[in-house]
């Protein structure tokens, strides 16, 4: 159904019944939308409307209240034809700036922290799917940072530079790390940190790595923090999931908020999600069924994809909660926030 397809009274019901929903996330009755500016109807007359919007799926009357609920359909609806989007505050605005474009940062901590900020400011979960390093590298580094942690940086072609805490061995000494990163930087050619480590892997297999043993455990453990995981997923970091107990309360919510929980475990799931996000041109938006991931918790997913200055997109990020989430503001809240990653990246 089309919004073009409702009269204007069922239209103007439907929308204040979103909206006060959204805005206060119980049950709205005829009682309660016949005191709203702008519906001069009698309580009657706004619940024979209700009725005929319940009848073509577009509202339910959940058992615990006589008022009316939007179903997954009737938001989708909503969100595609009614919805009055929001702008961002200049306040928060400046707070997503601050947050992606502080200098020096390691771009996994800054979408880390531009993730934990998204949730604060939408109170959801913030999720976003960090890009595994596939640029050309220029030199890699170890660095002692006392014993047993080190760091390994890397630089690539490009200039932009990485760094990862690494465990050390026991005993190690300051020649191994230098020794360590003589061999790999003589070992560059140009290639990603994947065809270097598949390089090195062969190397040390066939014993042609001239190293000690601490040395080539150093070797295999700082590319193994830059591997990714099996597969060659990318990486995923959640953040903010205590919004969500906040958000709802009583039994049946609460068994909601488990499911979801459960759902935000399955990464595989949820990066497979992310990655055809990234497909999408701006934001895109799940709700509810609409996805396989979360179509047994009634949740929504807003997310959107960045990318780095080529217009090469990288991940996606975005915000998960219940399907009454406040879309007005946090889809350009996510938008904004996906556009500004890019500009570090």
């Amino acid at each position: 159904m089309k919004v073009q397809e409702l009269n204007s009274r069922s239209k103007d019901i439907f929308q204040k019944i979103v909206e006060t929903y959204i805005g206060g996330g119980t049950p709205v009755g005829s009682r309660t939308l016949s005191k709203i500016p702008g519906i001069d109807l009698s309580p009657a007359s706004i619940r024979n409307t209700m009725s005929d919007l319940e009848e073509i799926g577009l509202l339910q009357s959940p058992h615990t209240s006589a008022g009316r609920i939007p179903t997954e359909i009737g938001l989708r609806l909503f969100v595609d034809g009614l919805l009055e989007m929001g702008t961002l505050t200049q306040e928060e605005r400046v707070q997503i700036e601050a947050q992606c474009l502080a200098k020096d940062k390691a771009v996994e901590d800054a979408l880390s922290e531009a993730t934990s900020l998204l949730s604060g400011l939408s109170q959801c979960a913030g999720m976003v799917m960090v890009p595994k390093l596939n640029s050309p590298l220029k030199h890699i580094e170890f660095v002692y940072l006392n014993p047993g942690r080190g760091l390994v940086v890397l630089v690539t072609e490009g200039g932009s530079v990485e760094n990862r805490a690494m465990v050390l061995p026991p005993g190690l000494p300051p020649s191994a790390l230098q020794q360590a990163s003589n061999y790999l930087n003589s070992h560059l050619g140009g290639g990603t940190i994947d065809q270097i480590k598949s390089k090195i892997e062969e190397d040390l297999k066939n014993q042609q790595a001239h190293l000690d043993n601490l040395t080539k455990t150093v070797v295999k453990d700082g590319l193994a923090t830059w591997s990714g995981k099996q597969g060659g997923e990318q990486s995923l970091i959640v953040k903010g999931r205590s919004n969500l107990l906040e958000e709802d309360s009583g039994l049946e919510n609460l068994e909601r908020i488990r499911q979801l929980f459960d759902d935000l475990e399955k990464k595989e799931s949820l990066v497979r999600l992310l990655d055809h996000a990234k497909d999408a041109e701006g934001v895109k938006i799940y709700i509810g069924a609409e996805n396989n991931l979360f179509s047994l918790s009634g949740s929504s997913v807003i997310v959107s994809p960045y990318m780095n200055e080529t217009g090469d997109v990288l991940g996606a990020i975005g915000v998960i909660g219940p399907t009454r989430l406040n879309y007005a503001r946090i889809i350009p809240m996510v938008d904004y926030t996906a556009r500004i990653i890019s500009k570090i990246l």
